[in-house]
């Protein structure tokens, strides 16, 4: 029997304008409970290179730097069944309350959903006319995991350039 998965709480700055949503933790983020724990993932290359910050390894201080950016982090899913890491694994999954941290956090001007699940997931869950003028972007994956429209990484950090608008 699978064991039911539970997302982590969500990281608040102060101010928050962009809120980047991944769809549920991978298993080595799950066990060390860290947002893109994976050092295999792209996720926080691709913002230190955005913002032309040297790479830092401990986990307060990668939450110190997305807290001063004004980024916020959490998950379209909050709850949900999934043998390994794959996101085309999940099942019986549960969205997060998003428009009510949207209605806490009125500054959050864009969402960048991390990959083609946590887009899927969110649009499913909320519907537009619940987002006011929030901004709504699929962004390429940070997963390790190949998919089928992978990116280089300078093709995902092209892409990622996007929330720097909003910031």
């Amino acid at each position: 029997m699978t064991k039911k998965l539970i997302s982590f709480e969500p990281v608040l700055p102060v101010n928050p304008k962009v809120l980047i949503l991944g769809s549920m933790p991978g298993g080595i983020s799950l066990e060390k409970q860290e947002y893109y724990g994976n050092p295999r993932n792209h996720f926080w290359d691709i913002l230190f290179t955005l913002f032309d910050q040297e790479k830092i390894i401990n986990y307060d201080e990668k939450l110190s730097f997305v807290k001063k950016h004004h980024i916020a982090l959490w998950d379209s899913i909050g709850a949900c069944y999934r043998e390994g890491s794959l996101d085309m694994n999940i099942t019986a999954d549960e969205p997060n309350d998003i428009i009510g941290l949207l209605n806490d956090y009125p500054s959050i001007q864009m969402i960048a959903c991390n990959g083609t699940k946590s887009y899927q997931t969110f649009m499913k869950s909320f519907p537009k006319s619940e987002l006011g003028n929030v901004h709504v972007v699929k962004m390429p994956s940070t997963s390790p995991i190949p998919g089928r429209y992978t990116k280089t990484f300078d093709g995902k950090v092209q892409a990622w350039k996007q929330i720097l608008d909003f910031i």
